[in-house]
């Protein structure tokens, strides 16, 4: 067993204060006996507008944010998930969502990059809208880490809608999912909770999945409500709104029982 916590925030346009709130609460979380901590997407940075997070990009395993990252892992003895921090791609114009893995000693053994752009009209009506493909590049592999504890798939925020992606994952038995994300208020809303709890039961999976949650200064409003689910779609623990922590018991002896007793994974058959 392990003790997982998802860490929500409501990210500023501040590195120095989002660093320092994602600093205290991994203490809290720590604190509560949590060996597995996860961040949500933008933990370092939510600005303006998507173009300003080309300002703070860093090249794949160097920079301050993914040094931040590797130093509390290490302080702490903790896996930790590093939300996302926008990582240089081959374009000057456009970066990666990347999301890191980090294990006790520091080191950052897998990283992802985020596939499933989020470009939609959310809101005809109010105008609200998103293009992360005019800043993102797209990622194109799917990521699972064998760690020490568990097989744990990575994902990020819009992969959640994309239920193939996590079928892949299956091919590397996966065990845990994460989705950092910042779901929109609008979106998180309707969907959210339905999102996570379906991508669990269907997989059999823990899906940890730590949001943003407040109002930005962007005035962009972001749902919150993070959660860890069981692979039987139970609420284990959730935060409603605001920063703080929520931490919940991973049992895999539980889940290899489930899959054992409802094989619906060996079932399929597409």
């Amino acid at each position: 067993m392990i003790n997982a916590a998802v860490i929500q925030m409501v990210s500023t346009d501040s590195v120095e204060e989002n660093l320092e709130v994602s600093r205290n609460l991994i203490e809290e979380a720590v604190s509560n006996n949590a060996s597995f901590i996860s961040l949500p997407e933008n933990f370092p940075f939510m600005g303006k507008e998507d173009i300003d997070r080309l300002e703070i990009s860093e090249p794949l395993n160097n920079g301050p944010l993914q040094s931040f990252l590797s130093g509390q892992a290490s302080k702490h003895r903790i896996w930790l998930l590093g939300g996302t921090i926008p990582i240089q791609s081959n374009s000057p114009d456009k970066v990666f969502a990347a999301s890191f893995l980090y294990n006790p000693d520091g080191k950052c053994i897998a990283h992802y990059n985020k596939i499933h752009l989020f470009d939609v009209l959310v809101n005809e009506a109010t105008d609200e809208s998103y293009m992360e493909s005019n800043t993102f590049e797209a990622g194109d592999k799917p990521v699972v880490v064998k760690t020490d504890f568990a097989n744990v798939g990575l994902s990020i925020c819009y992969d959640l809608r994309f239920p193939e992606l996590y079928r892949k994952m299956h091919n590397s038995n996966v065990q845990i999912i994460t989705a950092p994300s910042a779901f929109t208020a609008t979106t998180g809303e309707a969907h959210w909770e339905s999102l996570i709890r379906a991508r669990a039961i269907e997989n059999m999976c823990y899906v940890i999945a730590p949001n943003q949650g407040g109002t930005h200064v962007n005035e962009r409003q972001t749902w919150g409500h993070s959660m860890i689910v069981d692979p039987w779609g139970n609420i284990l623990a959730q935060l409603e709104s605001g920063p703080g922590i929520a931490v919940a018991e991973i049992d895999l002896e539980q889940q290899a029982r489930l899959r054992n007793s409802f094989p619906a994974l060996q079932h399929i058959k597409i």
